[in-house]
């Protein structure tokens, strides 16, 4: 269990793509920004090292989160576009679609 509701992964964007991606990240939809809400995401975090970005938030429920997004009209034409920028996979359908990130130390 993760003791801090902590979700964390990291993926490498294809550099070809990077300038987009960050330039959606910068700006992003309004209605992503609220699907991400409804879904109980929230202090939602990306860190950018080259083309490795590290992607950290809280929730109290990431499977429940995970199915509202996947269900979402606005975020699945989002990630229509951002998958096919990350190296690996975006599919929220697939059994593990992102490795979380094992937690080792918390402060609170």
């Amino acid at each position: 269990m993760n003791r801090s509701n902590k979700f964390a992964w990291t993926w490498k964007i294809k550099e070809e793509c990077l300038e987009e991606y960050v330039e959606m990240h910068l700006s992003p939809w309004p209605d992503i920004m609220a699907e991400h809400s409804r879904a109980g995401i929230r202090n939602y975090s990306i860190f950018q090292n080259g083309n490795r970005f590290f992607y950290c938030f809280e929730c109290d429920d990431v499977e429940a989160a995970f199915g509202i997004i996947a269900e979402s009209e606005a975020c699945n034409r989002w990630n229509a576009i951002t998958s096919k920028m990350v190296e690996g996979s975006f599919d929220f359908k697939e059994a593990e679609p992102i490795r979380p990130m094992r937690e080792v130390f918390y402060l609170k």
